[in-house]
């Protein structure tokens, strides 16, 4: 990963911290000029991370050499970073080595396609981290589409999604974007993963050309997982649907499993118990 990438991300991260944001005020520098930007200044991050503003500047400017394990923390830290943040800040300055095999993992885990089949009723299916759908269950079938059908490059979660957006499934009022910024997380993450994988680069595209929350979040360096996403789905038989897109990562694997479920006694579960 370039030093471009690291500089943007620390540029974006310092961009969103506001001043009350952090807790210990008397540690920023008194302000000498009028704020133009809410968010911190260099020097702020800088004296926060007990780093020199000449060399803070430099990596936001791609000209230092990549930081230290100790000052990737501290900046870390100055930053106020998620875990998911935190790691993919250590791949950016290459304190984390990419997969051996560049690609995403081909092989579901046996336990994995176990626990895909004793979710009986519940829509589900396993992604890989470029977002191909690996697996599935009738119900899942029966809900989106049936996978079987698809090729393999079609049987992908972001190609999916294009192909029926505005035709089969939305997001509820206040939360369209949610699901585009979802995935934009899982791809930011898997691009530092697998810096030389074309396809994941050629989705990467197609997906930013076609969306622009997606396109916006990918600008941002947006990497904090949205676990769960509320959607509203038209299905051709059974109708009007409000549901719960859940994505757990499965340790170990490189997959994830993603859920749909609906509000307890509400006309939604009981369309989904008649798949």
């Amino acid at each position: 990963m370039s030093s471009q990438e690291l500089g943007d991300f620390l540029r974006r991260r310092r961009e969103d911290l506001r001043p009350e944001d952090v807790q210990t005020e008397a540690t920023l520098p008194p302000g000498r000029r009028a704020r133009r930007t809410p968010g911190l200044r260099r020097e702020e991050v800088a004296a926060l991370a007990q780093v020199s503003v000449s060399y803070y500047e430099r990596l936001e400017q791609a000209r230092a050499p990549r930081p230290s394990p100790q000052v990737l923390s501290a900046l870390a830290t100055a930053l106020q970073l998620t875990e998911a943040e935190r790691d993919h800040l250590a791949r950016l300055a290459g304190q984390v080595l990419p997969a051996e095999n560049d690609g995403a993992p081909e092989h579901v885990p046996e336990d994995a396609q176990q626990l895909l089949g004793r979710l009986d009723g519940i829509p589900a299916y396993i992604v890989n981290d470029r977002q191909d759908i690996v697996a599935w269950n009738a119900a899942a079938a029966a809900l989106i589409t049936d996978f079987s059908r698809l090729t393999p490059d079609e049987r992908n979660l972001t190609r999916i999604s294009t192909r029926f957006r505005d035709t089969l499934c939305i997001g509820v009022p206040g939360s369209e974007s949610d699901f585009s910024q979802q995935v934009a997380a899982q791809l930011r993450a898997a691009s530092v993963l697998y810096p030389t994988d074309n396809v994941l680069a050629e989705l990467i595209n197609e997906f930013a050309t076609h969306d622009p929350d997606f396109a916006s979040s990918w600008r941002n360096h947006t990497v904090r997982p949205i676990p769960s996403v509320r959607k509203k789905l038209h299905h051709p038989t059974i109708g009007e649907l409000e549901i719960d897109r859940h994505t757990l990562s499965l340790p170990g694997s490189g997959f994830s499993l993603v859920m749909y479920t609906a509000e307890s006694d509400s006309p939604s579960a009981a369309a989904l118990k008649s798949l």
